[in-house]
C-alpha cells in the first residue's frame, strides 16, 4: 500500500504499473470494491499495489492490507525525499518544495549519481537543458502538451528564464521559445553567446529532425546594428555577415598587412563543422586565392616545369575561381575583386608559360591508338570527354573510390584547342582533320581489326559484361553545357563531375582492369568583362576569328604582346594566333567560357587511369583451354574446356566461382550457371551455336566481374558438309 496523502506522486504511476497492479482507494466504497476484487481471486498474478490518499488510521476496509503486507505512508512529498537522500547518501539537500518535487519527478529511472550532483551542484542539475532545450524550441506547442505535467513545466520554464535573466512570470511556450533563439542569435552575432546556448545551437545543426525549424527562426531575426563583424561566432548562421566579410575582403585584398588575420578568420569559418552544415563552403575557396604565394613561379626555367607547376599547384586556383563563379556570379561588385586577384596571378604564370612556349609540343595525336597499344593483354575502358580540364579531372578522381589505385599523367593538346581539331588528334594518329566523329570512330576501328572496340554514350553505361577489349565511353557535358550556356552553366557541373565518378566506378565493377579518363581540351573562364578586357586585333588578309584563336591567310604584323603566332595550315589558312593572356578576342559573340586557346587551362589536358585491386598474384587463375579448337567447330554442339591454375596453396587461391557469358555481336545470347572450379581442376561444359555462326564467351568472375579470358567461336562449314565443296 503507498499512501499519497498531498496526493503529489501521480508522476510515479506509469512507472509502477510496470511491476504493479494498480487499484485506487480514496473513499470508503473505493476501499469495498478493492476488497471485492483482490479476495475475487486468492492466487492473483503478479503484485498488487493500493494507492490511496487517506491516513492509515482512517482506512475501513484496505488498511489490513497495508498492515500485512507493507505500507508506506508520505504525507509531505518534500521531507520524504530529504529523509531519503540523506539516508542513502549521507548528504543534505537544500531546495524549494517545487524544486524537489520536480527533481523527484526527473529522476524517475536515474541512479544515486543523480541525486549527488543535485546535492552539491543544486537546482541546475534537474534538468538538462541543453537535452531538453532542443526539442522545445523544435515544437514549443507541442512540448507544452506532451513533456511533463504542469507543475513540473513550470519549474522548466522558471529555469529557462533564469538562464536568459529574466524576470520570471508566464508566457506562452512560443514567446519563450522565440526569446531563447534571439538570445541565441544574439550571442553568436556577437561573438558572445552563451556556453549552453551554443551547444544547443550546435545540436541543433547536427540534428536530421529538428535542423530545419531553425530556418523558420532565422527569417523573423534583425541583426543588432552595432556589431563588429569581425566578433562574430565562427559558428553563425547569418549569410548576410559571410556577405560583409567578402566585401571588406575584397576591398582589402592588396593589403598583405591585414592579409595574415584575414586567412585566420577565414579558416576558422571554412572549417567550423556549423557553416559547413548550413551550406557555406565558398570560404575554401577564397582561402586558396588568398594563400596562393606565386614566388615560387620566378623559378621556373624551362616549359616542362611551367607544366608541372600547373598540375601541382596552380590548377586549384581554377578550381576555387570557378567556383567563386557558380557562387557569386549575379553579385559582380562582390566578384570583381577576387576575379582580379585571381588574373593577377594568372598573368605571372602565363609570363613564364610564354617565355618558354617555344618548347611546347602537342603528344596528343594518336593518344587512343597509344593507350590500346600499352595495354594488348588487358580488359579497359575509356572515357573520352569534351573539355574537362585538368582542374575538372583532379576533382572527379577525388570522388572515385581511393581503393583503386590512380596514376596521373598530363596531355598537352594540339592548337587550337578546339574539339574538331583536338578530337581529330585523340582519334587518329596520321595528323589529319576530321569533322564527322563517327568517321574517327570508323578509324580507330580500321586500324585496329584484332581488337574488339565498342563506342557507348557514357550515359548508356550498363552493368552488363561487354564482349570488347577496348570500350570507349564518349561524353559532350562539359562542353555542351559551356558552350551553349556560358558561365551559366557553371551550377551543372558538379552533376557532370558526379557522373564522371559514378561511371569509372561502374566500369571497374564491371569487369575492365583499367579505366582511363582522356578529354581533347580543356577551357578558361572569361569571367566578368569590361570592352577594355577583350583585345581588339585589326588583321590583314582574309581571318577567322574566335574567342581563343585567329586564323589568318597571311601573317600579322602586329603587337607581340598580344599574341603567339604559329604557322599551322588549316583549308587556305597558314597562321594561328593565340592570345598570350585569359582575355578572349574581341568577337560578335557571347563570352564566359571559351577554349582554342594556348593557356595551361586550355592545353594541359589528364590523362588518368584507374585500375582494379581484386587481381593479385595469389588468386586462382582460370583459362579456357581449346580456343585453339573452338574457332573451328564442327556441328552445333561445341564443347568449353575450363583449366584451373594451381595456385598459390592459400585460401584465396584454392577455389574460384566463374561464370560463362555468350555474345553475338555486342548481344548476350546466353549466360552459364555459376560454376565453382578448384585449383588444378578441368570443367567441361557444352552448348549450341543456337543458329547462330559465330560467338564470344568470356569467363568472368562471379563475384567481381573480372574478365579472366575470352575465346571466339566459329562454326567450320566445310567440314560441316564433309568437305565436298
Amino acid at each position: 500500500m503507498l499512501i499519497d496523502q498531498a496526493g503529489e506522486l501521480a508522476f510515479l504511476h506509469g512507472f509502477l504499473r510496470k511491476t504493479y497492479t494498480l487499484f485506487t482507494a480514496d473513499s470508503e466504497l473505493e476501499e469495498l470494491h478493492v476488497k471485492f476484487l483482490i479476495e475475487r481471486d486468492p492466487k492473483p498474478a503478479g503484485k498488487i499495489l493500493i494507492l490511496t490518499r487517506t491516513p492509515k488510521e482512517d482506512l475501513k476496509y484496505a488498511r489490513e492490507y497495508g498492515e500485512t503486507h507493507g505500507c508506506l505512508e508520505i504525507a509531505y512529498l518534500e521531507n520524504y525525499i530529504k529523509a531519503r537522500v540523506h539516508q542513502a547518501l549521507n548528504l543534505n539537500i537544500n531546495l524549494p518544495k517545487a524544486e524537489l518535487i520536480a527533481a523527484a519527478q526527473v529522476s524517475v529511472g536515474k541512479d544515486l549519481t543523480y541525486w549527488m550532483d543535485l546535492c552539491h551542484k543544486g537546482a541546475t542539475e534537474i534538468f538538462d537543458l541543453e537535452k531538453e532545450l532542443l526539442p522545445f524550441l523544435h515544437d514549443p506547442q507541442k512540448y507544452e502538451q506532451e513533456k511533463y505535467d504542469p507543475q513540473l513545466r513550470a519549474v522548466f520554464y522558471r529555469k529557462v528564464q533564469e538562464l536568459l535573466g529574466q524576470t520570471v512570470i508566464a508566457k506562452p511556450a512560443q514567446t519563450l521559445a522565440s526569446e531563447v533563439v534571439k538570445a541565441m542569435l544574439d550571442g553568436l552575432a556577437r561573438g558572445a553567446c552563451l556556453p549552453l546556448l551554443e551547444a544547443v545551437y550546435r545540436n541543433w545543426l547536427d540534428s536530421i529532425s529538428y535542423r530545419h525549424s531553425l530556418s523558420g527562426y532565422l527569417p523573423g531575426y534583425k541583426l543588432p546594428e552595432d556589431i563588429d563583424i569581425w566578433k562574430v561566432s565562427p559558428s553563425h548562421p547569418f549569410r548576410q555577415l559571410d556577405i560583409e566579410w567578402l566585401k571588406a575582403i575584397g576591398a582589402d585584398i592588396g593589403n598583405k598587412t591585414a592579409l595574415p588575420n584575414h586567412l585566420a578568420r577565414i579558416s576558422r569559418r571554412m572549417q567550423n563543422e556549423q557553416a559547413q552544415a548550413l551550406g557555406i563552403t565558398f570560404w575554401a575557396d577564397v582561402k586558396i586565392l588568398l594563400a596562393f604565394d606565386p614566388a615560387d613561379i620566378a623559378y621556373l626555367s624551362s616549359f616542362a616545369e611551367c607544366v608541372d607547376f600547373y598540375t601541382h599547384h596552380f590548377y586549384t586556383l581554377d578550381t576555387a575561381i570557378r567556383n567563386l563563379y557558380t557562387e557569386f556570379l549575379n553579385q559582380p561588385d562582390l566578384l570583381e575583386p577576387f576575379q582580379e586577384h585571381y588574373r593577377q596571378l594568372a598573368a605571372i604564370l602565363l609570363d613564364k608559360w610564354f617565355q618558354y612556349f617555344k618548347d611546347y609540343r602537342q603528344d596528343q595525336t594518336g593518344l587512343l591508338q597509344r593507350i590500346i597499344d600499352t595495354n594488348p593483354n588487358q580488359k579497359i575502358a575509356v572515357i573520352v570527354g569534351d573539355g574537362i580540364a585538368y582542374e575538372i579531372a583532379s576533382l572527379v578522381a577525388e570522388k572515385v573510390n581511393h581503393a583503386y589505385p590512380l596514376t596521373k599523367s598530363v596531355v598537352l593538346a594540339d592548337l587550337p584547342s578546339e574539339t574538331e581539331n583536338n578530337m581529330s588528334r585523340v582519334y587518329m594518329d596520321n595528323g589529319a582533320t576530321e569533322s564527322v566523329h563517327a568517321n574517327r570512330e570508323k578509324y580507330l576501328l580500321e586500324h585496329n581489326s584484332k581488337t574488339t572496340i565498342e563506342f557507348v554514350n557514357l550515359d548508356d553505361v550498363s552493368d552488363e559484361a561487354s564482349p570488347a577489349q577496348v570500350l570507349i565511353c564518349t561524353s559532350k557535358d562539359i562542353d555542351d553545357l559551356g558552350g551553349k550556356l556560358k558561365q551559366k552553366a557553371l551550377k551543372y557541373f558538379p552533376e557532370a563531375i558526379n557522373l564522371y565518378a559514378a561511371r569509372i566506378a561502374q566500369l571497374l565493377n564491371s569487369g575492365f582492369s583499367r579505366v582511363y579518363l582522356i578529354t581533347d581540351h580543356g577551357f578558361v573562364l572569361t569571367g566578368l568583362l569590361s570592352e577594355a578586357d577583350k583585345i581588339t586585333v585589326h588583321t590583314i588578309g582574309e581571318t577567322k576569328k574566335a574567342d581563343r584563336y585567329l586564323r589568318t591567310v597571311e601573317s600579322q604584323s602586329g603587337d607581340g604582346q598580344q599574341w603567339v603566332e604559329l604557322q599551322k595550315s588549316y583549308d587556305s589558312y597558314q597562321y594561328l594566333y593565340v592570345s598570350r593572356t585569359l582575355n578572349p578576342f574581341k568577337t560578335p559573340g557571347v563570352y564566359g567560357y571559351a577554349h582554342g586557346g594556348a593557356s595551361p587551362q586550355e592545353i594541359i589536358t589528364p590523362c588518368f587511369f584507374w585500375e582494379r585491386t581484386e587481381t593479385t598474384s595469389n588468386t586462382l587463375v582460370v583459362r579456357i583451354q581449346n580456343k585453339a579448337e573452338l574457332k573451328g567447330v564442327t556441328g552445333e554442339v561445341f564443347p568449353i574446356i575450363l583449366q584451373a591454375g594451381k595456385g598459390a596453396g592459400d585460401l584465396f587461391s584454392f577455389e574460384r566461382k566463374v561464370q560463362m557469358v555468350f555474345f553475338s555481336g555486342q548481344t548476350v545470347v546466353n549466360k552459364s550457371d555459376i560454376i565453382t572450379i578448384q585449383s588444378e581442376q578441368s570443367v567441361k561444359k557444352e552448348y549450341t551455336f543456337d543458329g547462330k555462326e559465330e560467338l564470344v564467351v568470356l569467363v568472368l568472375d562471379a563475384d567481381n566481374k573480372e574478365q579472366l579470358d575470352r575465346a571466339e567461336i566459329r562454326r567450320n562449314k566445310d567440314r560441316d558438309l564433309g568437305g565436298l565443296f
